[in-house]
């Protein structure tokens, strides 16, 4: 049994870079439908469970201090892509798009939690706000939310059964939908040339960028800006007010940091390459910290959550397709902001290239705009959840 704080945390970062090697260097399908994530979280938890990583003050201390150092230096760094002038030249469609599908999913985890909440164990209602914030932004905001939230690790990790079985059916749903797009949009009456004059704009200007090659330089320059930014950032949260659950000084932080990236985002800050490389770096650490503290012991409850997941899709499904009819969205639009909201930058970017290559960088765009807004709408979820 493991005791001792430097152990333990040289054992999950361990972990994290053997499974991000495995993930990135194999040729398995399981990657497909498994997530390195969810395995990351999967054998954390087996560890801590089995009782391979025990329980002491050192581990614990460790546990806090590193989480909290690296979070809010991960959405810094991931926030620095986010040019929030690029989403408006989008045009109206698209935000109506992406605006709506935040809408919908709000609104579904409201209906489903009312339908089963006498169903699910205690303080699911954290575990749905962190949960909301993955499928309005990445999972890199359902992380987040957990620190912020303190989401028990058990509880969370439902979550995480729900983030891949329900978001693995729904992106394969969207993917098997593209080649159905000319009927769909004739069927709504969709009018597609500013889309695509737009696409050939950010298409230019991504080409420019991957250009340039990642340094020594790039990377140290990146981490120190990461971690002083959390420094700075967590001293100046720590001396604001608190409110109930919701707004503690880690709230505070995480605003101040996602300030403070959006602007970096508009200077000189934003070409430096490798951002996004570092930012999952730290995403994965932070994973691997919180799957050594979960227990896999309830997890037969998992069911009921995994129905939950479908039926909270569902909701989602019905506005966007009231919506397209209404608003005349095409099917691309659709697409991707709804994968921009539950997929994030795993997918978004990924079905826009199967629409047309050329369409990439606005899954891009899409998909950071999440990875800023999901945070405060996984919070939303949260707040309305706990009042239920």
């Amino acid at each position: 049994m493991i005791q001792d704080g430097f152990l333990y945390l040289g054992l999950v970062i361990g972990i994290a870079g053997l499974i991000a090697y495995i993930e990135h260097s194999s040729d398995s399908k399981l990657f497909k439908f498994v997530p390195g994530i969810v395995l990351i979280y999967i054998v954390g938890a087996i560890l801590k469970t089995s009782g391979v990583i025990g329980d002491s003050e050192s581990i614990d201390n460790t546990y806090g201090t590193v989480r909290d150092a690296i979070l809010p230096a991960l959405i810094l760094l991931m926030l620095i892509n986010c040019d929030l002038r690029k989403l408006i030249k989008l045009g109206p469609k698209m935000l109506i798009g992406y605006f709506t599908a935040v809408f919908s999913i709000i609104l579904g985890f409201t209906l489903v939690y009312l339908l089963f909440q006498g169903l699910y164990a205690p303080k699911t209602w954290q575990a749905f706000g962190a949960l909301a914030g993955s499928w309005t932004g990445g999972s890199a905001n359902m992380v987040i939310i957990q620190g912020i939230l303190d989401v028990p690790e058990n509880i969370f990790g439902y979550a995480l059964v729900m983030d891949t079985i329900n978001y693995s059916t729904w992106v394969m749903l969207m993917f098997w939908l593209v080649p159905f797009a000319a009927v769909f949009n004739r069927w709504v009456k969709a009018d597609t040339s500013h889309l695509d004059e737009v696409s050939r704009e950010l298409a230019a200007e991504q080409e420019e960028g991957d250009k340039k090659k990642t340094s020594f330089v790039h990377l140290m320059g990146l981490f120190s800006i990461g971690i002083f930014g959390s420094a700075v950032a967590t001293k100046i949260g720590s001396m604001l007010p608190t409110y109930g659950d919701i707004v503690s000084g880690l709230t505070w932080t995480i605003f101040i940091v996602s300030v403070v990236g959006v602007l970096l985002a508009m200077t000189r800050v934003s070409k430096i390459p490798g951002s996004m490389d570092v930012a999952n770096v730290l995403l994965y650490v932070v994973i691997a910290l919180i799957a050594s503290r979960a227990d896999f012991t309830q997890l037969f409850q998992a069911p009921i959550y995994i129905v939950s997941g479908f039926l909270i899709l569902a909701v989602h499904l019905l506005i966007m397709a009231l919506a397209a009819k209404l608003f005349k969205l095409d099917l691309f639009t659709l697409g991707v902001s709804s994968l921009a909201n539950i997929g994030g930058m795993a997918s978004a970017p990924l079905l826009a290239g199967t629409y047309n290559r050329a369409l990439i960088p606005i899954g891009v765009v899409m998909a950071l705009a999440g990875s800023f807004l999901g945070t405060y709408f996984g919070l939303l979820v949260a707040q309305i959840l706990s009042m239920l």
